[in-house]
């Protein structure tokens, strides 16, 4: 079946379609998200004290944690923002999916076990384990929570992308409103349901996601009758970029700047896993340290299995819809994956209707929840780390650290509200790189060391968050992602004096060298005894929680 015949009449009955089945793509909606907050409200009546807000009691097994795992990570950026990058930039923008599961193997060697080992509920607790109580956890609590705004920035994003899509919402006010909704909506999933209910809504959404794109994978297969390099060859044509377009260099590798970019985008990714606020806290919520390792394994199965999906999804959408089309309903392309659901489903059906429904339904669950565990990350690193150790300096009761959290959980909603409505055309998987470089640079350097170097002090830790966070968010700022381009968040002034738009290349090393200099000029006598207890406990498990 040639797949190649279809005009741009298709984008004028994809508009009158939507219109006609909008009550059917609605009601389905409304029954995903019914679905989620029932679940939502259910695991919030199990949630009595601290260790089931943040740590979902630590009952979860280890495929239950590994499908929370991947349902944590595989976000609207998996989804929408890689599907797209690939329909419009072919090869290089399937280096995300690489990227992103790479990174696994760091998270997996190097920080599940001795970080599931030697804290309770968040980063915080491991560094403060042998340094200076209330600075470092200061510095880990900030780091938390402008690494989980810059994640929430790219969801926020994609929700008001897929839902005016939907609802054929064209008005900036319109989007603006869509994405409060969804902040609206986490800050209730969080203060709810803490982090049972966020698990719960995470693994139900992981299997909803999976179903979903194998589902539009074997449709697009067998659109091609289950030849890829039909399917290839065909995307290649319809891009206008021939064979170009399946080789490197159409995004990265035109200029030197942009052959730097991707080393940059690189080491982003696959070293901003492993420092991840969401993702590091989810090794609290099972028993033991190997649960936790065997959840990395799981995770890294399903993962791997979607990420390769993402490239029948992409391609296909290329090869069936066409960059101009896609363009047309999002400059970005984060829109790439439900306009393939509409066109496989049949454009102008009722087949189509529901499967563009229940495919949005499914990516905005995803929204949904990764956007819970983001907000849970950041809440309770205030609650715990800044508001019962450093304000109350250890004297808070559980009742008073989980009011905290809940506080703090509607004081990000409103932030990422306010910061997700100005991000809404840039592309979601770019905006989830840069929260990435921040991870990788502000956390990453500070956790390692702390785990596996001995001479490692209060001064070097601060000066390694402190430093990799400004200089990351400093350089995000500075550089085109903000203006200067045409894409950028503000194109009509330019002060992009910094030319690459991740700043992972820069500023990651920086962390780990900022890390290095603050310990060795610390007049500060590293604690040797309290590191052997750590090394042992980080290892063994001896005296874990």
């Amino acid at each position: 079946m040639s797949a190649v015949h279809h005009s741009h009449s298709v984008v004028q009955l994809a508009a009158s379609s939507t219109t006609e089945h909008r009550p059917l793509i609605i009601s389905l909606f409304a029954v995903f998200v019914a679905a989620t907050l029932a679940i939502t409200v259910w695991a919030g009546r199990q949630t009595k004290s601290a260790s089931d807000f943040y740590a979902g009691g630590r009952q979860f097994t280890a495929f239950q944690n590994g499908l929370a795992v991947s349902g944590d990570y595989m976000s609207a950026a998996s989804f929408l923002g890689i599907a797209g990058a690939i329909a419009l930039f072919g090869y290089d923008g399937f280096l995300y999916s690489i990227g992103f599961l790479v990174a696994w193997l760091v998270a997996l060697l190097l920080v599940a076990e001795p970080l599931r080992n030697s804290g309770r509920y968040t980063m915080g607790d491991v560094l403060a384990y042998r340094m200076r109580q209330r600075p470092v956890r200061t510095a880990a609590g900030v780091s938390t929570i402008v690494v989980s705004i810059f994640y929430l920035l790219a969801q926020m994003a994609g929700a008001g992308v897929l839902v005016a899509l939907l609802l054929g919402i064209t008005s900036d006010a319109g989007k603006v409103l869509i994405v409060a909704l969804v902040g609206v909506l986490m800050i209730v999933y969080v203060t709810i349901g803490g982090m049972k209910g966020t698990t719960w809504v995470q693994m139900v959404k992981a299997v909803l996601l999976i179903a979903g794109a194998l589902l539009m994978t074997f449709m697009v297969l067998w659109k091609f009758d289950f030849n890829v390099s039909d399917l290839l060859g065909t995307a290649a044509e319809k891009s206008g970029h021939g064979a170009s377009f399946l080789e490197p260099g159409l995004k990265y590798g035109v200029t030197d700047v942009s052959k730097l970019d991707f080393i940059s985008l690189g080491i982003a990714l696959v070293l901003g896993t492993a420092g991840l606020p969401h993702i590091l806290i989810r090794f609290y919520t099972v028993p033991t340290a190997k649960a936790a390792r065997k959840s990395v394994n799981w995770a890294i199965g399903i993962i791997g299995a979607f990420y390769l999906m993402t490239i029948a999804l992409g391609f296909g959408a290329a090869a069936l819809i066409g960059p101009d089309e896609i363009k047309a309903k999002n400059p970005a392309g984060n829109a790439a994956a439900p306009q393939l659901a509409e066109y496989l489903g049949g454009v102008g059906t009722t087949g189509g209707a529901v499967l563009l429904a229940v495919i949005s339904a499914v990516a905005f669950a995803t929204i949904l929840a990764v956007v819970a565990g983001l907000t849970l990350a950041s809440s309770s690193s205030f609650a715990h780390d800044i508001y019962a150790n450093v304000i109350r300096k250890g004297k808070a009761t559980e009742k008073e650290e989980m009011r905290a959290a809940r506080w703090a959980t509607v004081a990000i909603g409103v932030v990422s509200i306010a910061l997700g409505a100005m991000a809404r055309d840039l592309n979601v998987a770019g905006l989830v790189a840069l929260a990435f470089a921040v991870a990788a640079s502000a956390n990453l350097p500070t956790i390692l060391y702390s785990l596996f170097w001995k001479r490692f002090t209060t001064q070097g830790a601060l000066w390694s968050i402190y430093g990799g966070l400004a200089s990351s968010v400093l350089l995000v700022l500075f550089s085109p992602v903000v203006s200067g381009k045409a894409s950028s968040m503000f194109p009509d002034v330019d002060f992009a004096w910094f030319p690459l738009e991740n700043p992972g290349l820069i500023s990651i090393p920086l962390g780990f060298l900022l890390g290095w200099l603050g310990s060795v000029l610390s007049k500060e006598e590293p604690d040797a005894a309290k590191y052997a207890e750590l090394e042992v406990k980080s290892l063994t498990g001896t005296g874990a929680h």
